[in-house]
Order: structure tokens, then sequence, then C-alpha cells
């Protein structure tokens, strides 16, 4: 469910340090790993064969794909409203840094704390934003995933 509240450019430019949101806990199941295994031709059964990585590894079952897990940044970005109000489209841009510190057990909750790092104009209605990211895993002390992640926004010229 996106959020309500709803930025503008104008107010990302002041809020830098400040943090954006937090997500919405997200059940990962196991058909949304078989389909991003499907869709990015990735067989391994580690994320796909519930009784065989029940038996042959420590997690108890399958886990999430570090990507998929990556891949979430965008529903939850827009989950915690992170995209201006005044902008036609955003890009990705890239990641500076990603590190994947804990696995994700298919069944867990996943939620993240988004912090804007970084909101500076490019010039002709462009923004680069940069944002802190910390994917958390219910009920677990250490996080699954920690990105810093860039998006390009082209505001809105009406």
């Amino acid at each position: 469910m996106p959020s309500e509240r709803r930025y503008t450019c104008d107010d990302l430019m002041r809020m830098k340090g400040s943090e954006l949101g937090i997500s919405q806990w997200l059940t990962v199941k196991q058909d949304l790993i078989d389909g991003f295994g499907k869709s990015t031709r990735d067989n391994d059964w580690l994320h796909l064969d519930p009784e065989r990585a029940g038996k042959e590894t420590p997690y108890g079952g399958t886990i999430a794909f570090g990507f998929w897990t990556l891949a979430m940044l965008t529903h939850f970005s827009h989950e915690i409203g992170m995209w201006p109000s005044d902008i036609t489209y955003g890009l990705n841009y890239g990641l500076d840094r990603v590190r994947w510190i804990s696995p994700v057990p298919v069944g867990s909750r996943i939620r993240n704390r988004c912090v804007l790092t970084g909101f500076d104009a490019r010039g002709e209605g462009r923004y680069l934003i940069r944002t802190a990211n910390t994917i958390e895993i219910e009920g677990k002390d250490r996080p699954a995933l920690l990105a810093e992640w860039l998006g390009l926004f082209v505001r809105s010229t009406e």
C-alpha cells in the first residue's frame, strides 16, 4: 500500500539526513521467489526446493535470492512515499555499496528503513537522490541487506 505522505523535490532538498520512512512488513513467499528464479533463469535449489533446502542447509528451508531482496527496494520506495509528487518519472542510477548481511528465509517478514543521504539538482529539472537502505528481518538483530541506492528524478514541467 503506497504511503499517503507525498514529498516534493523542494521538500527533499531540505531533508538530507532525514529518515524518509519505514515500510510495512512484507512476507517472503515461496511463489515470489519461484517467480524471480523463473524470470532470471536461476534454478538454484537453495531458493526453489523447500524439501532439499530443509534437509541440506542450516536455514530450515529455502531462502530468498539476494538480488530479489535488493529488487524489493523499488516496492518499498513506493510504499514509503519516496517518489516526489512533482516528478514525471524516476530512473535507477546505480548502487554505490550493497552488502548482503543475513539470509532471508522464505516465510519470514522483511521491511525497509530508508534514510535520505543526498538530493541534488543536476540541471534541466533533474535531481540525483541518494538513499541509505536497511532491509530488516523481523525478529532478527542483523539486517538482511544494506544498500546505498541512487536514482535520477525528472521534474514535471507543468
